[in-house]
């Protein structure tokens, strides 16, 4: 590979190096979570990676997604988050889709060509049309639970859902895995109990019914964490 790469075969060394260029990865929703997830994963030398996402930078999003700045706001996630990737790892085999995922395209989507999937969606329904999809067909995925109301750094980590604790979000995923008898699933929370100060309800016109405030960092920490757990998982894998 690049001399790029110089710095990271020091430590994953060149046969760890040549496990990332080989391995194929999704990333699904490229919000505060997905853009730095997918970030992380092309600079660490993942060779292959689908991005989907069907949503625009909103100038709400300038305080913590990788794609928005006042000059992009407006343009499609997908089209900046998908030039950035190519222009750390311009060799990267990268294919974007731009929508939104229905179930039956989330099935369509996940196939077992992927050494793993990263659920970055903030929705329920699309959240677990792609869990599922994954469970079925027995690819690999972590899951990001919610980031929002949350200020302490320490207390994000990687965990079976079943062990989560103080996440509206994860309580929610886990009784509707269950309807599906799904009960197991790898997700990043966070333990910290949510500021319920943050939570901004709306009338119901916006696609969320509410939500909490968000800082710069949480979303990009749970991101690098689904990124840590993909990356470390490749370079093991015989």
């Amino acid at each position: 590979m690049a001399e790029w790469t110089e710095r990271a075969a020091l430590l994953f060394t060149d046969n760890g190096l040549t496990k990332l260029q080989n391995a194929n990865v999704l990333v699904v929703g490229l919000g505060g979570v997905g853009s730095f997830s997918a970030e992380f994963l092309a600079r660490a030398g993942v060779g292959k990676m689908t991005i989907v996402d069907g949503d625009v930078v909103d100038i709400t999003n300038i305080n913590r997604q990788l794609p928005a700045l006042h000059s992009t706001v407006g343009q499609p996630k997908i089209t900046i988050v998908g030039d950035r990737l190519m222009d750390i790892n311009p060799e990267l085999q990268l294919t974007r889709v731009q929508e939104f995922l229905s179930p039956d395209r989330a099935f369509e989507i996940v196939s077992e060509d992927f050494d793993y999937v990263l659920d970055c969606i903030d929705s329920v329904t699309p959240k677990l049309n792609l869990i599922i999809a994954a469970k079925r067909k027995r690819v690999k995925i972590i899951s990001s639970m919610g980031a929002g109301g949350k200020m302490e750094a320490a207390k994000v980590k990687v965990a079976d859902i079943n062990n989560t604790e103080n996440c509206f979000l994860a309580k929610t995923i886990r009784r509707r895995l269950k309807e599906h008898k799904i009960d197991k699933l790898k997700v990043v929370f966070s333990s910290e109990i949510q500021d319920e100060a943050s939570l901004k309800m709306t009338d119901g016109s916006n696609y969320k019914k509410s939500f909490y405030g968000t800082n710069s960092y949480m979303p990009g920490l749970f991101g690098l964490y689904a990124a840590e757990t993909v990356i470390r998982y490749i370079l093991k894998k015989e």
